[in-house]
């Protein structure tokens, strides 16, 4: 075994101390963060990514990727996409995944707004004053309508189901609250420009 050579003080290190780098373990997990991004990357469709500031040559290496069918060759692809992603500015990266799992955790969120919103309406009916008074625009005997015929089709036996007025109540408020969502972003543009 050689013996381990000592930095002495008064020796040019490249201007840095020892101390003053990161550590080994410190970049390979930049490098597996890269990569890890590199990954999310890749779940993007190809129209977000072609708005996205990064190099030509990691562009085409992400959609190369998306074509490569081999499981080593997706790996080898990868730590190529990792290698690439050392160069690019990650940060406007980030923000784009980031963006694009927000999206879909929003709407995942108004889904299931909507679905509670429907099995309330057909266990009671006091829910529908509620639903009136936040939405009054709703022809309320359509949405009556639509809650006797979603009910009298749950009580009927399995096999003789229709499910129309379900699916059609759930266009009703799907309908009501895309729209009341759609209010209250046009109000906060209102007042951002103000």
């Amino acid at each position: 075994m050689r013996p381990r050579a000592e930095t002495h003080p008064d020796t040019e290190n490249d201007g840095l101390e020892p101390w003053d780098r990161p550590s080994k373990t410190q970049r390979k997990k930049e490098s597996h963060d890269l990569q890890s991004l590199g990954e999310d990357l890749v779940a993007l469709p190809d129209d977000r990514l072609d708005g996205l500031p990064m190099d030509e040559s990691l562009l085409e290496a992400l959609r190369t990727y998306k074509k490569t069918r081999t499981h080593e060759g997706k790996r080898r692809q990868m730590q190529y996409i990792g290698k690439l992603m050392r160069r690019a500015d990650p940060e406007p990266l980030r923000e784009a995944v980031a963006a694009l799992k927000l999206g879909t955790a929003k709407a995942s969120l108004a889904l299931h707004e909507m679905e509670h919103w429907r099995a309330q309406m057909l266990a009671s009916d006091d829910i529908l004053t509620v639903w009136m008074k936040q939405h009054p625009d709703t022809d309320l005997q359509q949405l009556r309508s639509l809650v006797r015929a979603a009910r009298k089709d749950a009580a009927s036996a399995p096999e003789q189901r229709n499910g129309r007025a379900y699916r059609e109540l759930f266009q009703l408020i799907k309908q009501h609250t895309a729209s009341g969502s759609g209010e209250v972003a046009a109000a906060q543009d209102e007042e951002a420009n103000d």
